[in-house]
């Protein structure tokens, strides 16, 4: 599998689980909508009162799940990354990407404490199990 077909089966998807850690070591998961940039960034918007901004914000460390749900279907990514909250200059192209996949982000950039987290890949693993065998692979990112 190559980078393009990598990135193709991201783009495939608009919902990932997105996992992180509380202060105190807890587990914490919630469903984001996502956008997969060129150098395979994902990122999604939140509030930043939710807990999964907080545990972000405390430890930058995010785990990804995008595909794999659906019957027949059972693909996968594994994606574990470092989060930020880019702004400015380098905000403006990430939320054209997700306005452009999220219209109704449009409503949202009114709402008080608004932002996007980035995810920067640290790690990832593409499973396919509807073949025989199996395909995995994985990637790692400096």
């Amino acid at each position: 599998m190559t980078k393009a077909d990598l990135l193709t089966f991201l783009r495939g998807y608009r919902l990932a689980v997105q996992a992180s850690v509380t202060h105190d070591g807890k587990p914490q998961a919630a469903v984001v909508g996502i956008v997969v940039t060129d150098d395979l960034e994902v990122v999604f918007d939140s509030v930043g009162s939710t807990r999964k901004v907080q545990n972000l914000r405390a430890n930058a460390n995010v785990a990804l799940v995008i595909g794999g749900w659906g019957k027949g279907n059972e693909r996968e990514v594994q994606y574990e990354g470092i989060a930020d909250e880019p702004r400015g200059a380098e905000l403006a192209p990430l939320q054209e990407l997700y306005l452009a996949q999220f219209p109704d982000g449009h409503e949202r950039l009114t709402w008080p404490g608004l932002t996007y987290i980035r995810c920067k890949p640290t790690w990832i693993r593409y499973s396919d199990w509807t073949v025989d065998p199996p395909v995995v692979e994985e990637w790692e990112f400096p």
